[in-house]
């Protein structure tokens, strides 16, 4: 059972590596990378503004990481910052015209690769896929909780 999970973790990272190496040169003509895009969809997905703190609760990278790429989305134009009226201290994050005119491509390579990542599957599938992801995720978030530090054998 050890060399079979050990088999699927293997086969989960690279196919992340795969699809991150896709979509980054599917939008390298664009000047963005495909991080740079999921975050630039969720921001313009929220036409009230969003938080860098929603953003690492959505995505789950560190702050710092969300900070670097934030600058990098603000710096092409494809976004801007302002201070939420109701507390100074906070900054929100909209699209702008820019950003806006770039999502068509993000968009079109993310669902070009989800096409030939999930080619074959069936709805049932999907749905089951979508559930022992959810319950990984689950079993991992106790790790970022500060909860039990113990890794089980992977």
């Amino acid at each position: 059972m050890n060399a079979l999970m050990g088999e699927i973790t293997r086969d989960h990272r690279l196919i992340s590596i795969q699809l991150e190496m896709w979509v980054n040169q599917s939008l390298a003509g664009k000047g963005i990378t495909g991080v740079q895009a999921q975050l630039l969809l969720e921001i313009l997905a929220n036409r009230t503004g969003t938080s860098l703190t929603e953003l690492h609760r959505l995505s789950g990278y560190s702050m710092a990481s969300l900070s670097s790429l934030i600058k990098k989305l603000r710096d092409k134009g494809y976004i801007r910052v302002e201070s939420c009226p109701w507390d100074e201290r906070r900054k929100l994050l909209f699209g702008t015209e820019q950003g806006l005119r770039i999502r068509e491509s993000a968009d079109c390579a993310i669902r070009e690769i989800q096409g030939r990542l999930y080619a074959g599957f069936s709805d049932e599938e999907l749905r089951l896929l979508n559930r022992l992801q959810k319950k990984m995720r689950k079993n991992l978030s106790v790790l970022s909780q500060g909860g039990d530090r113990e890794v089980p054998n992977l």
